[in-house]
């Protein structure tokens, strides 16, 4: 039998009024990835081949971000805000031809799992024509309840219809729903607007499958996952369930997180095995890190690579286009941006590097500035194997060092260096013998005329 063919219905055509905000609501991040690229990343982890998103009126952005995570992805404008089914229908064209399932999802639902949308999928398999995800509230109260009746779900009551046996039932509606595709714009069309907003609702459908004689069936997600956000105290709520679900996940993966409530990761952040991660770090988007590496506290990685068994930090920050080779030691305090860092070389303390290759076993001294820009572009660094470079280095530029080459510390670099070089870059020190004392007293005798003039003034 053939995997059966899907569509998924993104609404996300809500503005930011609650969250005080010019961008679309869905705009906002979870973990460094918008909410509504969450869902998209959900649904075309769940096998889904066709999505569509429903957009609000003068939403480029957002256009262009549902085309960023999800090229085969089309856009529907819902031109008037009138309910949630009304906004379903916004994207019509999509379901032509008529897929066998038609999944309803909400763009400010950021944790829903691709599992969760599969479980859907495989009760419209089973034969339901309509199945409405819900969850047990903690706390049910401003939901609509899922009433069910001999394994059949037989309406969603909204908190102020509800009686008050009703009201103990803590199934409630998430909103997400998935309908049979033969079945969907039947149902949807449907759906009036005798209500006292005179807007389609998507809860109406139950009502409406059943008059149609239609199998109506419900499950189940858990609470945290199908959390929606209207307001920035719920965005913040979501991130932290979000970070506590990639903690758990990491560890369960086999990385070890020293103080795993203070580690913080991207949507996309990837450790192996065998990771050692220690408190107070933050894994920015595009971060991968290979086996039995070791991230020391406080680091900061965005847009980087770690290779198997490198050492990075404490305070290290690698910035996009860092990439640290097998073994290779990055220390406290050095930034890395848009540069190779070779197998088993160091770069231990206090130190720059951008757009630079450090070549494998090369040893850069605390203090050392690769000086890559002009004031208009960026030049390359570029360091041999075995290589030393020497404390408190300024390396300008386009350089070329050769491998084997040796730097002197406190020198300025401007010139190509060949391989097995010695470069001594620093001025000639000079020593006068019996001045300090002298040079001292100036000073002092200074410091006080300043300390005299000062409270003159007042």
């Amino acid at each position: 039998m053939s995997a059966p063919t899907r569509l998924a219905i993104i609404l996300a055509a809500g503005l930011g009024t609650r969250m005080k905000s010019e961008r679309p609501k869905v705009m906002h991040e979870i973990g460094g990835l918008s909410l509504v690229g969450h869902v998209l990343k959900a649904v075309s982890a769940a096998s889904v081949e066709r999505i569509a998103v429903v957009v609000g009126p003068d939403m480029p952005a957002l256009v262009s971000e549902v085309g960023r995570r999800a090229p085969q992805a089309s856009c529907h404008e819902q031109t008037e805000r009138l309910g949630t089914a009304h906004a379903a229908l916004a994207a019509r064209p999509a379901a032509t031809p008529v897929p066998d399932q038609v999944f309803v999802l909400f763009g400010d639902t950021p944790l829903v799992r691709p599992g969760t949308i599969e479980r859907i999928g495989a009760r419209l398999s089973a034969g339901a024509d309509l199945v409405v995800l819900g969850f047990q509230a903690a706390n049910p109260f401003g939901y609509g309840r899922l009433l069910e009746e001999g394994g059949e779900l037989v309406a969603i009551r909204e908190e102020k219809d509800a009686s008050e046996v009703e009201r103990q039932v803590a199934f409630c509606n998430s909103g997400i729903m998935g309908f049979s595709g033969a079945r969907f714009l039947e149902i949807l069309d449907a759906i009036g607007n005798d209500n006292a907003n005179s807007e389609f609702y998507l809860t109406d459908a139950v009502e409406v499958a059943r008059g149609l004689g239609l199998s109506v069936a419900s499950e189940t997600a858990d609470e945290a996952e199908v959390q929606g956000i209207n307001t920035r105290a719920q965005l913040a709520r979501v991130e932290a369930d979000f970070q506590a679900r990639m903690r758990q996940q990491a560890m369960d993966d086999g990385v070890t997180l020293v103080a795993p409530e203070t580690v913080f990761f991207s949507h996309d952040t990837v450790l192996a095995a065998d990771v050692v991660v220690e408190p107070n770090v933050v894994f920015g988007p595009g971060v991968s890190v290979a086996r039995d590496a070791v991230v020391r506290a406080f680091s900061h990685l965005e847009q980087a690579r770690v290779g198997e068994g490198a050492t990075l930090g404490p305070y290290a920050r690698l910035r996009p286009g860092a990439e640290i080779g097998t073994g290779a030691h990055i220390g406290n305090f050095v930034e890395v941006k848009n540069a190779t860092v070779g197998e088993g070389a160091k770069v231990n303390h206090l130190t720059y590097v951008g757009d630079a290759r450090i070549g494998a076993r090369s040893n850069i001294g605390a203090g050392t500035i690769t000086c890559n820009y002009d004031g208009f572009l960026k030049h390359l660094t570029d360091i041999g194997e075995d290589v030393f470079v020497g404390s408190n280095s300024t390396l300008v530029a386009p350089i070329t060092i050769g491998d084997g080459a040796y730097l002197a510390a406190g020198g300025t670099v401007t010139q190509n260096v060949p391989a097995d070089a010695l470069v001594i870059g620093r001025a000639r020190q000079a020593v006068k013998e019996g001045r300090a004392s002298l040079l001292k007293s100036r000073f002092r005798r200074a410091k006080e005329e300043k300390a005299k003039r000062d409270k003159e003034k007042g």
